[in-house]
């Protein structure tokens, strides 16, 4: 009994470390963004703002365009994870649903699209879109977020068609309905905790994104918001005040939305490992 707690206690230890290891930098940059900017360096250093303030916040929204690069990340980010859902349901339900040739190489073809770093694309990608003249546009966004996301968004979206009983839309066919009625009467319902999940991969992993965005954007008024960020770092020195106080209404949204759909998430994630 004494071993057993012993143990117990040095897993509550270690996670109880593991937990201050992981929450410490991101106490660290909410502290950050309430400092006046002459506190930021100061020794010794302090662990909690001698005062609270408000200049980094009105700092960035009045030096800088933070309020439009909100806007414009809110825009691309929306939209194309919309987009992306809708083009990797019917994906993810033909892979599901049907056999035909080519069918394992397309798959493994969307896995080995995951292994790729995504700056090996950045060249001919840019050639692609100038050739076109849509860069400098947040159309241009919006198409490499949506491509550069459907591989790994059908492949969770099959996991969640495969755990459906292919009998439910059979016996809707059977009532009247075409496959297509079927799929979006029937089936797209019970797949909400999974389509949601999906959504929210697709938006935050577009939300973060940066590389692509530095390169197709230079615009001042089309900046997305992790390039408005990168304006933040200086050539000689990083105006860490601003950066945190934007780091801070970054996630605003992530958390917002990851707390109305949790429990969706939570389903969806579980429905998704139980048959891939």
């Amino acid at each position: 009994m004494a071993a057993k707690a012993t143990l117990k206690g040095l897993k509550i230890v270690y996670l109880a470390l593991h937990l201050i290891v992981m929450v410490f930098p991101l106490y660290w940059i909410v502290i950050t963004a309430f400092k006046p900017k002459g506190d930021i360096f100061k020794l010794p250093i302090s662990y909690w703002p001698s005062h609270f303030s408000l200049s980094n916040f009105d700092r960035i929204f009045t030096v800088s365009k933070f309020h439009v690069y909100i806007m414009n990340s809110l825009i691309v980010s929306i939209v194309s994870a919309v987009a992306v859902i809708v083009i990797s349901i019917l994906c993810a339900y033909v892979m599901a649903r049907f056999t035909f040739r080519g069918h394992k190489q397309i798959m493994l073809a969307f896995f080995l699209t995951q292994m790729l770093p995504g700056f090996v694309s950045l060249a001919p990608l840019y050639l692609m879109m100038s050739n076109m003249g849509l860069t400098n546009t947040r159309l241009s966004l919006i198409l490499l977020y949506t491509t550069g996301s459907i591989a790994f968004s059908t492949i969770m979206l099959r996991g969640f068609f495969q755990r459906i009983p292919a009998s439910l839309e059979e016996a809707a066919m059977i009532d009247g309905c075409s496959r297509i009625s079927s799929l979006f009467r029937i089936i797209i319902p019970v797949m909400l905790p999974g389509i949601a999940s999906t959504f929210i991969f697709a938006f935050v992993q577009n939300w973060n994104e940066l590389f692509q965005a530095v390169m197709f954007i230079d615009t001042n008024s089309l900046k997305t918001l992790p390039v408005g960020m990168n304006s933040f770092v200086l050539k000689f020195d990083i105006d860490w005040g601003s950066m945190s106080a934007g780091t801070v209404i970054s996630v605003i949204p992530t958390i917002v939305m990851f707390a109305f759909a949790q429990r969706y998430i939570v389903e969806g994630l579980t429905q998704g490992a139980e048959k891939g």
